[in-house]
């Protein structure tokens, strides 16, 4: 007999995702400000090399994001969805506040490169656990045939933290003048998480555990070892390919929305200000696209929605940056184009972003979903698409090259769209609501 699906199952997914763009926010708000950071905690020396430094800092927040993917997986499947992600929520928070109380390379040395780092690790261990707890939690409350619609309000989350970012340094930077950002106010978006995160804890303990894992904890059917059963069974097959899907998804996830902020500021050399408003302008008019798109694969199928994404962006990124390059010369600006290449990116994302939510949950068990999902997810985001910032910007001051930092960003996804139109199944029309099936979807 199926579990009944919750009638308030709406404000959940409005809890779960304002959590979610909290912690997204707190992980974002490191890469808006790394032309800071690589002054405030790197020597100067070598201006390109701090900043590279910096970069590689961010991207070693996504690297390890698959340990915290393991840990917090495991704790999801055996403790529950709603208590583990308050676990990481409370560690993001917390690790993000705290770059805001660090003292600087001036003042400690290294010392501060090191501090930097460990904290940098606690927010990428708790992201590791966040998002497949929030798809898990939001997924085992609604209903099978407006699943991807509903999951794509989630899917939202990660684009609006990046606006909500970008949005508090706009605020900031404008109130108290360059001079006095650069030198401490720089500070505040990090500071302000501790009080983000105080309200995004106390909305999440209003929410209860998700009927279908207290229906498997109730018929004593909960897994003895997520871990075995996930990584040391048939399953592993499912995980990889979802890896798979996942590593092509990232990629177009960053190489579309964040790495446009890094082209604007070190490629057309447009001042931090200026690119924050293109790029929040963008994020803010296409992000309904990740409800589009997620609905739009409850009609015809999340794989089409998915792969299109990924052969889209592939065939038309260089074009799309060459075009965003002539726009934003400095001094001539065409913000009105600008916005609308940056919006085009961002739809792709959509494409990519919007039905993968669905798409994990409907591939895995109950039993062992939170770990499922969570592994792939962030070795897919983590690794493949984490590596995008630091892969690019590496490639461009190297050779000064559009084309050479773009390698990444489109034969990526390209692979992996030619690998998954064999591998990857369309899991539409499989029921998560009949949660204790013990093998994942074929």
């Amino acid at each position: 007999m199926p579990v009944e699906i919750p009638r308030d199952f709406r404000r959940v997914i409005i809890a779960a995702s304002v959590g979610n763009v909290i912690e997204w926010y707190d992980f974002y708000i490191f890469g808006s400000l790394a032309a800071i950071l690589s002054v405030k905690f790197f020597e100067q020396s070598h201006p390109v090399a701090a900043l590279l430094s910096t970069i590689a800092l961010f991207t070693a927040g996504f690297l390890i994001r698959p340990l915290g993917a393991f840990l917090f997986g495991w704790m999801g499947d055996r403790v529950g969805r709603k208590y583990t992600f308050l676990v990481t929520l409370s560690g993001m928070g917390l690790g993000t506040g705290a770059i805001g109380l660090i003292p600087t390379y001036e003042s400690i040395g290294l010392a501060a490169a090191f501090i930097l780092f460990g904290l940098r690790m606690i927010q990428g261990l708790c992201l590791g656990g966040e998002y497949g707890g929030a798809i898990t939690y939001v997924a085992e409350h609604v209903p099978d045939e407006r699943r991807g619609y509903y999951t794509g309000w989630l899917q939202t989350s990660p684009t609006l933290g990046i606006v909500g970012s970008l949005a508090v340094i706009i605020v900031v930077r404008t109130y108290f003048g360059e001079a006095a950002f650069n030198a401490w106010a720089w500070r505040v978006p990090f500071l302000i998480s501790f009080l983000l995160v105080a309200v995004a804890i106390y909305i999440r303990l209003q929410l209860q555990e998700t009927p279908i894992f207290t229906e498997i904890k109730a018929r004593g059917q909960m897994t003895g070892n997520p871990w075995r059963e996930a990584f040391l069974s048939a399953n592993i097959k499912y995980v990889g390919i979802a890896t798979l899907v996942l590593i092509g998804q990232g990629v177009v996830w960053y190489s579309g929305q964040f790495w446009a902020l890094y082209f604007l500021q070190q490629v057309s050399k447009v001042d931090p200000l200026s690119s924050a408003y293109i790029v929040g302008a963008a994020l803010l008019i296409a992000a309904p696209s990740m409800i589009f798109f997620g609905w739009l694969s409850d009609i015809i199928g999340r794989k089409p929605v998915i792969l299109g994404g990924m052969l889209v962006a592939a065939i038309t990124y260089y074009p799309l940056y060459l075009w965003l390059g002539t726009v934003t010369q400095p001094g001539h600006i065409n913000y009105p184009v600008a916005i609308f290449v940056v919006f085009i990116l961002v739809c792709y994302v959509g494409m990519v972003y919007g039905p993968v939510g669905a798409f994990l949950a409907e591939y895995f068990p109950g039993r062992i979903r939170y770990t499922s999902v969570s592994v792939p997810y962030h070795i897919g985001n983590g690794w493949g698409g984490g590596l995008v910032p630091f892969v690019t910007s590496a490639a461009f001051a190297a050779t000064g090259s559009i084309g050479s930092a773009l390698i990444y960003p489109i034969a990526v996804p390209a692979v992996c769209f030619v690998l998954c139109l064999f591998l990857m199944p369309e899991t539409r029309k499989i029921s998560i609501w009949q949660p204790l099936e013990p093998t994942a979807a074929t």
